[in-house]
């Protein structure tokens, strides 16, 4: 299989199958009696209650007729639902385990972090470690040693460097096996959810590092985790697994939304026939019937536009005074900010409502958004407003129209900063 010039990862036709069942008891007593049991038509005697048996040759698919072509440079996230296929491609591609049926082909040395402390002995220490890593990857001892104070500076690990790693816990294990990958000379960094193991700090700067590796020194990062913040803020482009099979590769917001399953996804007019994307509340002032996006057959928004949305309601009880919060937040459901309406209306119980609102994102950064609406009332003054109907919203996804201005990165934030004034910039000259 050729790879082209800018291609470090290509897989053709990816399938693994595993045989279910257990393979051998551990001792021949066992399975001389598991094997007797089976003869005479009984029950195995070694088996766990309640498990279940497999029939003899039953296969397990983990992944089926995966296709990818990965380039130099890309960080790639791979996310999925617990038993998708993600640590089973990772797997395949660091020579643990060998497929089934298919191809793979990839140019450059891995580094590769499956599991928290693969790779390390753990009688020796972990400068020992280091130097262990550095071989398993093919380098010199020479060329470990040039790197081994930063890498010892990086993992945070100075002061039990030189102690057997079998002492340490599960997160120094983390941050020394990152910090090794991260600084040996590896073209292809490949992560499995290993860092969900480390503190909050250190998983910046892990994260931050990976970038790094990715922009100023080409280096290609295939990502797994469930953390959608740290897939968001890291990776550029993003592969949905399911089932064993490739759903979706392409734009991290739109793989994300596609995994986080947003129901409301692609919809101009939203039906609220049941309760499933309302939120209870302790009391049901309001029945919301209906949102849309009226005249419009897309929720794809410009940066210049307005969004409409009309809302229909029915008063289940005499309301004097009801107030309206539109809530907008990103695909991981994190506030971005909201739209107040202090005094929506009132009516009659069985009066039905119909209010007309114009959004104004234009401070918003091109991307996907999930809105949200709470209708609240206010008993007294000196209290919270009560929220009495929850109902989730459409979504609105904002691009950009105009060409020639600087693009505003997803990673630096959701919201787009209208410009800065220079004060002063004059030039100070020495005497």
């Amino acid at each position: 299989m050729k790879l082209d010039k800018d291609c470090v990862i290509k897989t053709e036709h990816l399938t693994k199958r595993y045989t279910l069942g257990v393979i051998g008891s551990g001792t021949l007593r066992r399975d001389l009696q598991s094997w007797y049991a089976r003869r005479r038509g009984r029950d195995d005697p070694n088996r766990r209650i309640g498990s279940r048996e497999y029939e003899k040759g039953e296969l397990f698919t983990a992944l089926e007729d995966f296709d990818i072509e990965i380039k130099r440079g890309e960080r790639v996230g791979i996310i999925g639902a617990n038993g998708a296929g993600k640590s089973t491609f990772l797997k395949l591609l660091s020579r643990i385990t060998s497929p089934t049926e298919g191809k793979i082909a990839y140019r450059g040395r891995i580094a590769s972090m499956l599991e928290v402390g693969t790779g390390f002995s753990g009688e020796l220490t972990g400068r020992e470690n280091i130097y262990l890593n550095g071989a398993i990857l093919g380098m010199t001892k020479s060329e470990v040693e040039k790197k081994i104070d930063e890498i010892i500076r990086f993992s945070e690990c100075e002061t039990f460097i030189d102690t057997p790693v079998k002492r340490y816990s599960s997160g120094m294990f983390v941050k020394l096996a990152f910090a090794v990958a991260a600084h040996l000379d590896a073209e292809i960094l490949i992560m499995d959810e290993v860092l969900a193991v480390g503190d909050m700090k250190f998983q910046k700067k892990c994260i931050a590092k990976m970038r790094e590796l990715a922009i100023d020194e080409n280096r290609t990062v295939l990502y797994v985790s469930h953390n959608m913040s740290t897939i968001q803020e890291l990776c550029s482009r993003c592969v949905v697994l399911e089932h064993g099979k490739k759903v979706f590769d392409g734009e991290v917001d739109e793989a994300i939304k596609l995994y986080l399953g947003g129901e409301n996804d692609e919809l101009y007019s939203f039906e609220y026939t049941d309760d499933k994307h309302k939120e209870k509340v302790r009391r049901k002032l309001v029945n919301l019937t209906r949102a849309k996006f009226p005249g419009r057959t897309s929720s794809w928004f410009y940066d210049d536009e307005q969004v409409p949305i009309e809302l229909d309601w029915t008063y289940l009880e005499d309301v004097e005074r009801m107030g309206l919060r539109v809530e907008i937040s990103d695909i991981r459901h994190y506030p971005i900010t909201a739209f107040v309406i202090d005094d929506a209306g009132g009516g009659k119980k069985g009066e039905n409502r119909k209010m007309r609102l114009n959004l104004d994102i234009s401070a918003l950064a091109q991307g996907i958004y999930c809105v949200r609406y709470v209708f609240f009332v206010s008993t007294h003054s000196d209290f919270k407003p009560e929220p009495v109907e929850i109902a989730t919203g459409l979504t609105i996804r904002k691009r950009l129209r105009r060409e020639g201005e600087n693009f505003w990165y997803k990673s630096w934030g959701s919201v787009v900063s209208k410009g800065v004034e220079i004060v002063n910039n004059e030039k100070e000259y020495g005497h």
